[in-house]
């Protein structure tokens, strides 16, 4: 029967079909499947395109049943409301799929409860590995993830401390590198717009980096005003809008994220307010949001690209070849654009 006629009559297109209109063997059709960056790029291209003239759709749950691998790793992320993780997801994503690895990816909400729930259910769907944000979570769930063999990295924090490794950034010295910043401006009065602090080691981190530099400045950190709010842009403007009802209004709001701060700059506007002469206003993460919006938002630089291709690739040795998985912590920068100058008078 020609391949044609085998789709003709709903015949699926097999393995060997695909060798043959590549005009290669089915242990190069499979390495190109399964790890294509170990098939030089004339073979793999014509592979894929023969796999995508003839329809040909691999039996994954066969295969994965045969090897006791899945090529699947799954990563759990607080929130897909915004771009905070996007380009770092992204980027790890796009280094699994060069090694023929799929990402499956479930959304938290910022729950420790679901998460535990999704983690329990990525494991029962066969992800060989888990990508997680932050450290903060049960002990418990770990030991279910240490009792199955499914390593774990995390990542947008490091914690040379914690029971995980991780790969990314000490949020708490990032922040502490803005506020430090801003008081050698001649900032005095501050204020924080923060996520929940109690179940958010990131959030928890970023306000204590802010009291850091307070302390080292001869400030009291104890008296920070600290408004609590989830994450998003209409939040960012109610959140402004109550630090500046305080009557010791602040000179300078720090903002968890760039999100938050975003709002910020928009209810600062409604108010009649100038950015940066009346009020400064920071962010946190520089997603390209930072950059559109007018004056540009001063924040902290965090290394999304390198952070999700550090992780993937970390993660791929860990599954392949039992490589021990090493903490990896990255730098940030500062981005000094037009929301921040010294205080007036």
């Amino acid at each position: 029967m020609q391949m044609k006629d085998r789709k003709a009559v709903g015949k699926p297109t097999t393995l060997e079909d695909v060798a043959r209109q590549a005009k290669v063997s089915t242990a190069t059709v499979s390495r190109c499947l399964n790890t294509p960056d170990r098939v030089i790029e004339e073979t793999r291209n014509r592979v894929l395109t023969a796999v995508q003239e003839l329809g040909y759709a691999p039996n994954f749950s066969a295969r994965a049943l045969v090897a006791r691998r899945t090529n699947t790793i799954g990563a759990i992320i607080p929130t897909m409301e915004n771009a905070i993780f996007a380009r770092g997801l992204q980027a790890f994503q796009e280094e699994l799929r060069l090694a023929g690895h799929t990402l499956l990816v479930a959304s938290s909400g910022y729950r420790p409860e679901l998460e535990e729930e999704q983690i329990r259910m990525l494991a029962a769907r066969g992800a060989e590995a888990l990508l997680l944000i932050g450290h903060h979570r049960d002990p418990g769930i770990y030991r279910f993830l240490d009792q199955r063999g499914i390593p774990v990295l995390v990542s947008w924090a490091h914690d040379a401390q914690a029971p995980k490794p991780s790969i990314g950034f000490d949020n708490r010295r990032a922040m502490a590198e803005i506020a430090k910043h801003a008081i050698a401006l001649g900032h005095r009065d501050i204020a924080v717009i923060s996520a929940d602090r109690a179940a958010n080691d990131r959030a928890r981190d970023r306000v204590a980096g802010v009291q850091d530099a307070m302390a080292l400045a001869g400030l009291d950190s104890a008296r920070l005003p600290v408004v609590e709010i989830p994450y998003s842009i209409e939040n960012g403007a109610t959140g402004f809008a109550r630090v500046m009802a305080r009557p010791d209004r602040p000179s300078l709001v720090i903002c968890g994220n760039d999100v938050l701060a975003v709002g910020a700059l928009q209810k600062a506007a409604e108010m009649g307010m100038d950015v940066p002469r009346d009020v400064s206003i920071t962010g946190f993460d520089d997603i390209e949001l930072a950059t559109v919006v007018r004056p540009a938002l001063t924040t902290v630089h965090v290394p999304h690209r390198d952070m999700g291709r550090s992780a993937a690739r970390t993660l791929l040795s860990a599954i392949r070849d039992d490589t021990p998985i090493q903490s990896i912590a990255l730098a940030t920068e500062l981005r000094l654009r037009g929301t921040l100058a010294p205080p007036r008078g």
